[in-house]
Parts: structure tokens; sequence; C-alpha cells
């Protein structure tokens, strides 16, 4: 995602001086309170210091850009807000001249992201909302990318897992408001390419697509994701199977896992009329969230 045509301007016209209204040292330098007319039509009032922008100050860019907060040595630094040409904002911390620290910036498109950044890029652990649909993502960036473990949070569901180049990659879960857990996998597949596309371009066509493998009753989240561990509890002296039961289990577990992936042809008014309702949620649900990922797609393209 980018900055949706914000301009970060970094020129302030600091090799022309311009006209000057205010207080100076003893060697004449512009030295407290003070408002310069910068030749490029900028215009700075606030503190100075032997001669440069230091401390609480507002700059006002012709272009109608406005940045009300705190200088070092002629660099923005400390606390501040950036209104940009286009409407977006950010209110947070700087230094040298760039977001950095904790702030949050207001898109255009009234999306917000709330969180860490590092030299000018989202970076760290922050929660990016999409206006349109109300969902977020909360986790971690790298250089301004969604990467690592994190949660999308949607309507009445939400993802658990890791991210990659803004998708989600490897296990993870759905966990649903009806009270149930899907477990699966991201897994990479390439998309149709045509014959004049060079070879370079293979890894931003290729995208996730999710398989499910089980479903299960909610539990606590963890980041770390760790595999489910095999039973250790084996069956009791009435239960225990002889040879002749083992290839009638084999095909039940068969015919339920299945079920998972929504081949399972249950009706009402047979015994497994629980398993059929759960079944008809968790389709509902994963075509909510199949609209919820194109959805989310097109925001992010």
């Amino acid at each position: 995602m980018s900055d949706l045509g914000s301009e970060e301007l970094e020129e302030e016209g600091e090799n022309s001086l311009g006209e000057y209204e205010g207080e100076r040292n003893e060697a004449g330098e512009r030295h407290g309170h003070g408002r310069a007319r910068l030749p490029n039509g900028d215009v700075y009032e606030g503190q100075y210091e032997f001669g440069q922008r230091n401390g609480q100050g507002v700059y006002k860019f012709k272009n109608g850009a406005r940045y009300t907060g705190q200088y070092l040595k002629n660099k923005k630094h400390g606390q501040g807000t950036f209104i940009y040409p286009d409407g977006s904002r950010y209110e947070g911390e700087w230094a040298d001249d760039q977001r950095h620290g904790y702030g949050v910036y207001y898109y255009v498109n009234n999306d917000t992201y709330t969180g860490e950044w590092f030299a000018h890029q989202r970076h760290g652990q922050g929660t990016y909302l999409y206006a349109e649909t109300g969902s977020k993502y909360v986790g971690t960036w790298v250089h301004g990318q969604q990467v690592g473990a994190a949660e999308l949070i949607h309507l009445n569901h939400r993802y658990q897992g890791k991210f990659l180049n803004k998708h989600p990659v490897g296990p993870g879960k759905y966990v649903f408001d009806i009270g149930c857990e899907q477990h699966g996998e991201y897994k990479l597949t390439d998309v149709e390419r045509g014959d004049e596309e060079e070879e370079e371009e293979t890894l931003a066509n290729i995208i996730p697509k999710w398989k499910a493998t089980q479903i299960t009753d909610l539990a606590l989240w963890t980041p770390t994701l760790p595999e489910k561990q095999p039973s250790s509890v084996g069956p009791g002296p009435d239960e225990t199977l002889g040879e002749e039961g083992v290839p009638e289990m084999e095909e039940e577990v068969q015919a339920l896992s299945d079920g998972f992936e929504g081949e399972l042809d249950l009706r009402p008014g047979e015994e497994d009329t629980d398993a059929w309702e759960l079944s008809s949620e968790i389709d509902q649900a994963s075509t909510v969230v199949e609209e919820e990922e194109a959805r989310q797609a097109e925001l992010q393209d």
C-alpha cells in the first residue's frame, strides 16, 4: 500500500533565508521566536536557535501542505503533525525529517494506520483499518509491507496466521463467530502467464490459495501457531478394535476428512444432523471469507 498520492516534501528552502521578522542573538543570528517568508513562497513561524529552526514551529508550504510540531537543527524531530496536499495526515513522532517512532496516518480514503514507523515506513507492530469494509490488519510490518505473524479481523470472522507481501501464507486458521475454527494452510500457486512475460515477474504472479484441513472448537490464539499434537490417550479396554474394525474406522475417518473439503453429503433427518448444520454454517462462512478476500485485494491494489 502507498500513501495514496501523498508526497513527502523534503525541501523547505533551507538554502535561502528570505525575509525574516523576529528575535536575534548578539551575533545577529535568528534566535528565539520569529517569522520567515522564504523566496519559494513557503512560510515558517516558530522557534529559532543559532540561525536554525529549533523547537516548536509551523511550516506552511505554498502548495497547501503544513507541518506543525518540533524541530531540531532545521529538521522535523520529535512530535509533529504533517498535513499533505491530498488531505491525508500523519500525527506522531519524527526523527531526522522522517516519520520514525509511533504515529497515526490518516489516508485520503479514510483508512488509518496506527503503530510503529521506521525511516518513513510502517515498520514493527501496527494496525491498518480498512474504512470501506471495517476489516483491520493487526500485526507485523516490515519496510511498509504486511510481513510476519498477524491477525486479519473481519465483521464476523478473523484469520490468524503469517503474512508475506500482503498475502497470508503457510499454516493458519479462520475463527468464526458461530463458535468454531477452520484450520488449514495457504499454499502458493502460479497464475497463468503469457509467453511474453519475463521470468523475474514470476514472484509477483504467485498468489496463495486456502486449503482447509479440519474444523475444531474455539481455542486461544498463540502467535507461534504450534502444530496440533496427536492425542496420547488410547482406547479403553472395552473400546479396543480388532483387525476387522480397522478398515471400517479408516472409512469413517476418510468420510469425515472429505466432509471438511465440502464434499460430505449429509442431510437433516439423518443421525449426523448437527454435523450437517455445522458444515452448512462453515460453507456460508467460507463464502464470506472469499468475498472479504476479493474486496481486500481490490483495496490493496
